[in-house]
């Protein structure tokens, strides 16, 4: 399957199966997230496997969907402040390299036949307490991960590339 079959794969899957996710399979996508490239090679980046159901409950209580509870595995992509490139200017590249990472996941996911839902809007602090994480590792993604139910209902629509991307110099509207 070529790299764009996989892209176009992806999506973002909210009704998994109950089937166990084969450890073989997890260890793939932490290694495709583990290559990605980061500033500077810091890496500064730190994955959580959640797949015991009393610390998914935990999880689930800083995102309470329903779909959220019946994937067998979470994973909590945390970045770690502490290690990460600081650009001159101040920006923290932490963020970025995490995304990087976690993409490479979902792509790794989708390429295994597993489907991902990257999710950003839970309660990061609660979460952090929950987990009793250190200071300096901040939960950035809850990525759940399992067999979809159901497969995609839609094709997703996006822009063309005429609207993204300008050639030599910026033709934006505004």
């Amino acid at each position: 399957m070529s790299f764009l079959d996989i892209a176009k794969r992806r999506y973002s899957v909210r009704a998994y199966e109950d089937i166990e996710v084969e450890k073989e399979k997890l260890l793939q996508i932490l290694e495709a997230g583990r290559l990605a490239p980061s500033a500077v090679n810091y890496q500064p980046v730190h994955f959580i496997v959640i797949t015991d159901k009393e610390q998914k409950k935990k999880v689930y209580e800083t995102y309470p969907r329903g779909w959220l509870e019946e994937a067998p595995v979470i994973i909590v992509a945390c970045g770690d402040h502490s290690v990460s490139w600081k650009r001159r200017d101040g920006k923290d590249h932490c963020d970025i390299d995490l995304a990087i990472a976690v993409d490479h996941m979902t792509l790794a996911a989708a390429d295994l036949g597993l489907g991902t839902c990257w999710i950003c809007a839970f309660d990061a602090e609660k979460c952090r307490k929950l987990l009793e994480l250190p200071d300096n590792l901040e939960p950035m993604v809850l990525l759940p991960v399992g067999y979809p139910k159901g497969g995609r209902l839609s094709e997703i629509k996006r822009k063309s590339l005429d609207e993204i991307v300008s050639w030599e110099e910026y033709k934006g509207g505004k």
